[in-house]
């Protein structure tokens, strides 16, 4: 018996030791969370601060989240001005190696190519983002760069386990462009060009004219990219201009915005205006993130006929989003389920 409890005190001992090892890793946005764990598996505790149903925008600066950062060996931020509240935060952890350019932090957003970058610069544009549109999860093919640069910053803090998290992104990206063009596609002409002509939006047409071995090539499609094309080309108006990157890469006509202009509220004015809008254009679905007004979403479409697509814009922020993969799922069989209902 007590040779029993020996064995036991020392595995408890030993799995304390253990978790003291990991990598202390805060993340702003629960989607990095779950990339993070994707690269740095058993190597790493990860902890977030933006709920998966919550407005990034908009997140008080509480003490607890200060003394989360205070622990933290690394920290990731989109680093773009989603997130206007970390420096404040950061400051009170009193952290100074997570700070921005230092070694124990990571801006998500380095290497991506930003969409929707303001031509003039003023309030009267609404909540404008000066260095292009901040909400780059919504196109999973960026997930592949966010991971490269979580991997860099793991490194830095643990040089030694560099080829455990270089083997752990390859497999986190391939399974990506396997998932979001089909495994078939992604082995004939590899991830690296499909995503190319994929953000360039000269992926669906080069297909439909080449073919390989006497079939053509957009049948060899799978994936997200696939599974997509039933509303590909299709019109629809979005609450907040956070759909961007996932438009640009899916093909949807966005007519229309329920906030005249970023993080300005509608006035009854706007919503007539989009209304009518939304006739002319025959526009049957609204995408909003679920952290918006459901009833407002809902009154407009009551108005038009249309189909409300209210889903989260994180991971865990809705039951079924526990990963990226399944995410991105959701967002895509809604969409199609809304306008299916079209016909």
């Amino acid at each position: 018996m007590k040779k029993l409890i020996i064995i036991i005190v020392l595995l408890l001992f030993s799995n304390i030791l253990f978790a003291a090892d990991r990598i202390n890793v805060v993340t702003t946005l629960s989607t990095y969370a779950n990339i993070v764990k994707f690269i740095g598996k058993d190597k790493v505790n990860v902890q977030y601060i933006v709920e998966g149903d919550q407005d990034a925008h908009f997140v008080r600066p509480k003490p607890s989240f200060a003394v989360l950062l205070s622990k933290a060996d690394l920290f990731v931020s989109t680093g773009l001005d989603l997130e206007l509240w970390v420096p404040s935060l950061v400051d009170m952890s009193k952290n100074d190696q997570i700070r921005s350019g230092q070694q124990g932090f990571v801006a998500a957003y380095d290497g991506i190519n930003l969409l929707d970058k303001p031509d003039v610069l003023s309030r009267s544009e609404g909540g404008l983002h000066i260095y292009g549109n901040p909400h780059i999860t919504t196109n999973p093919l960026n997930f592949k760069i966010i991971a490269e640069n979580i991997k860099i910053g793991l490194e830095k803090i643990d040089p030694q386990n560099s080829d455990f998290y270089t083997a752990n992104l390859k497999g986190f990206q391939d399974k990506i462009d396997n998932k979001t063009f089909g495994e078939e596609l992604v082995k004939l002409m590899g991830g690296t060009l499909l995503t190319k002509l994929a953000n360039n939006g000269q992926l669906i047409g080069f297909l439909e004219e080449k073919e390989y071995k006497g079939k053509k090539m957009i049948d060899y499609l799978g994936g997200w990219m696939k599974a997509a094309l039933p509303f590909r080309g299709k019109k629809i108006v979005a609450y907040h201009k956070n759909w961007v990157y996932f438009q640009n890469l899916f093909g949807l006509d966005m007519i229309g915005y329920v906030e005249p202009k970023p993080g300005i509220p509608p006035s009854p004015k706007h919503v007539e205006e989009l209304v009518q809008e939304m006739r002319k254009n025959n526009v049957k679905v609204l995408l909003a993130a679920n952290y918006f007004d459901e009833n407002k979403v809902r009154t407009i479409c009551n108005k038009v006929g249309a189909e409300p697509v209210i889903v989260p814009m994180f991971v865990n922020g809705a039951p079924g989003t526990e990963n990226v993969f399944k995410l991105i799922d959701l967002w895509i069989n809604k969409l199609n389920e809304a306008f299916s209902k079209m016909k």
